[in-house]
């Protein structure tokens, strides 16, 4: 399977679960990996016939944007589950980096690996 993938993402999100987390947005970083077949794009070379790197990147946003999470966790499946019902990906790795939550690390999150439910 070829991977179409989107590195250092950054949104930003209200996301915590103590009190000062919730008083503003934070950074969030992210990596997402996506199965998809790339024989057809690269002999069309048509935008139309692959994953538009913008558009997931927008889809992600917006998810931040909106989000009112506590947990990491939770975003990361709002996430996954959007991009998996709107995008054609077989599989999905996607990674979220909440910086700066543990003093002594450079982030900490999770990473998830998801794929299209068989129909």
């Amino acid at each position: 399977m070829d991977i179409v993938f989107i590195e250092a993402l950054e949104a930003d999100a209200l996301i915590g679960v103590y009190d000062w987390e919730r008083t503003a947005p934070q950074k969030l970083l992210f990596d997402v990996e996506m199965g998809f077949d790339n024989r057809g794009p690269g002999a069309s070379d048509a935008l139309a016939d692959t994953i538009d790197y913008a558009q997931v990147a927008e889809t992600i946003v917006a998810i931040c944007r909106d989000s009112k999470f506590q947990l990491v966790e939770a975003l990361a499946e709002r996430i996954a589950g959007e991009l998996l019902r709107r995008f054609p990906v077989a599989t999905l790795s996607l990674r979220v980096s909440k910086p700066g939550a543990v003093p002594a690390a450079r982030g900490v999150g999770v990473r998830i690996v998801r794929e299209r439910p068989r129909a």
